[in-house]
């Protein structure tokens, strides 16, 4: 594994352990270059996920892509990075499990979409509003009206 802070091209494990969700292998790593230490995740990838865009376009599942996203919709928001690691990870099984050679971009997006909206209301309409790609405030208006319900 090759250090991100020097780059150089070999590290040492100091410390592994299954990951929360028991899912991946989190591992404390350090660099016998620069002395600096991160932490890698292992996961096991059963089959190489290919997603169908909107436009038709095939691409190879991104799984850093996904975390981005969810990252992006719950900035500032009471969110820990585990749920988010959390939910990725459950897509991911979910995208691997289901047995189709190809899987439509909106079902990733229903998906991510589902989730959010258990966990943080404001994440799940931050990422609703680019994957519906509103373009008025009446598009935010629709959407809260017809999703969330909001005498919680």
């Amino acid at each position: 594994m090759r250090c991100p802070f020097c780059g150089h091209g070999e590290t040492q494990v100091k410390d592994s352990r299954p990951a929360d969700d028991n899912a991946s292998i989190r591992r404390r790593r350090q660099c016998p270059a620069c002395g600096s230490r991160f932490t890698t995740f292992e996961r096991v990838q059963l089959r190489e996920l290919i997603i169908l865009k909107k436009n038709g376009n095939r691409t190879v599942f991104d799984r850093e892509k996904l975390v981005r996203s969810i990252d992006i919709s719950c900035r500032k928001r009471p969110v820990k990075p585990d749920q988010i690691e959390l939910i990725t990870n459950g897509i991911q099984r979910r995208l691997e499990s289901s047995g189709e050679p190809e899987i439509p971009s909106k079902v990733v997006g229903e998906l991510v979409m589902d989730a959010l909206k258990s966990l943080d209301r404001v994440a799940y309409l931050r990422f609703a509003s680019v994957y519906k790609d509103f373009q008025e405030t009446d598009d935010f208006r629709k959407f809260i009206d017809n999703n969330l319900n909001l005498k919680d």
